[in-house]
């Protein structure tokens, strides 16, 4: 080899030495990997173990090193675990449920929450009922998201459609924007942009969703098929902080102190302190995966069939990973 070629890639080792770890920046020089496991996730309080998990330093108390990636919808998470720019998500189970069933490699490993969504409108846009929003103007996070899977049910139940109502999608916190100038009639959205927008003095919860399908299952843990081969270890922390998170959040919510919490979740969610406290406690927050869960996700998917979203259930071990 060329002595000027050896001198260059010895300074460049050298180099590595010195901005950090030996192994790791010599592997970054040589075109190998990332050693930080990225969490996508979306602005909403459903996340909450995660916020919390990250914000008390569990993750670095087991020597993971993540970087948390924001997205709108869980469509979008899911396609960006797809392509590969994510490994672990905290999302909910339709858009996983979808991407499974079409054969993207990733796995649910534990449960997040159930319920937590909602339907709010304007009071002077005369929605009382379900047979009210046809041909009217709501918003939601998207087709892959669970919120318009129980607007598509919700609308089900009185023979209407989603093509009875003028259906868009939007970034969630535009939405309570828009709904709060009146550029549209509903939202269909969850926590805490529930509370939010019915806090508004002309909007009201039209549905909760525990009133539109009680115990439904929202959002779950996932990680790529690939993240679990290469990394298990660091998957069975991941499930076990995020257990230990979730047991943190339901002691401070039933011993009332559901404003500590509240501290450790992100800017961007907390637009006000006293209604993210209530937030919290109006839907369950759970981890593992048990059988009563994986019934629930059963009957979710037949349900999610039997209003076109899926074409058929998908077979339990093509869902679950178990730590």
């Amino acid at each position: 080899m060329n002595k000027k070629i050896t001198f260059i890639l010895v300074l460049a080792l050298a180099a590595c030495l010195v901005m950090g770890s030996a192994s790791a920046g010599i592997f970054d020089f040589l075109g190998g990997g990332d050693d930080t496991v990225k969490i996508g996730y979306l602005p909403s309080d459903h996340d909450a173990a995660l916020f919390v998990a990250d914000a008390q330093g569990l993750y670095n108390d087991s020597n993971i090193t993540t970087e948390l990636v924001q997205f709108n919808n869980g469509g979008d998470l899911m396609t960006a675990m797809a392509s590969g720019e994510v490994d672990v998500g905290y999302v909910g189970i339709t858009p996983v449920l979808s991407s499974i069933a079409k054969d993207v490699p990733v796995k649910v490993i534990s449960s997040a929450q159930t319920e937590g969504s909602g339907i709010v409108v304007t009071d002077d846009s005369g929605i009382n009922s379900a047979a009210d929003l046809e041909g009217k103007n709501i918003a939601t996070p998207g087709e892959a998201s669970i919120q318009n899977a129980l607007l598509v049910y919700y609308l089900n139940q009185t023979g209407l459609t989603v093509d009875d109502l003028n259906v868009s999608a939007m970034k969630v916190p535009s939405m309570n924007d828009a709904l709060k100038t009146g550029q549209i009639d509903g939202i269909v959205t969850f926590q805490p942009y529930v509370s939010i927008a019915a806090n508004e003095s002309n909007s009201h919860v039209l549905a909760d969703s525990d009133e539109i399908l009680p115990d439904h299952p929202c959002c779950v843990v996932v990680a790529s098929d690939d993240f679990i081969k290469n990394h298990e270890d660091q998957a069975k922390a991941i499930v076990s902080i995020h257990e230990n998170a979730t047991k943190f959040i339901n002691e401070k919510v039933a011993n009332g102190s559901a404003d500590e919490v509240v501290k450790l979740l992100p800017e961007d969610i907390v637009s006000d302190a006293a209604l993210e406290a209530d937030s919290l406690e109006n839907f369950p927050f759970i981890s593992g995966i048990g059988d009563d869960f994986k019934a629930d996700v059963d009957a979710f998917q037949e349900l999610e069939v039997s209003i076109g979203l899926l074409n058929n259930t998908i077979p339990q071990d093509k869902i679950y990973w178990e730590a």
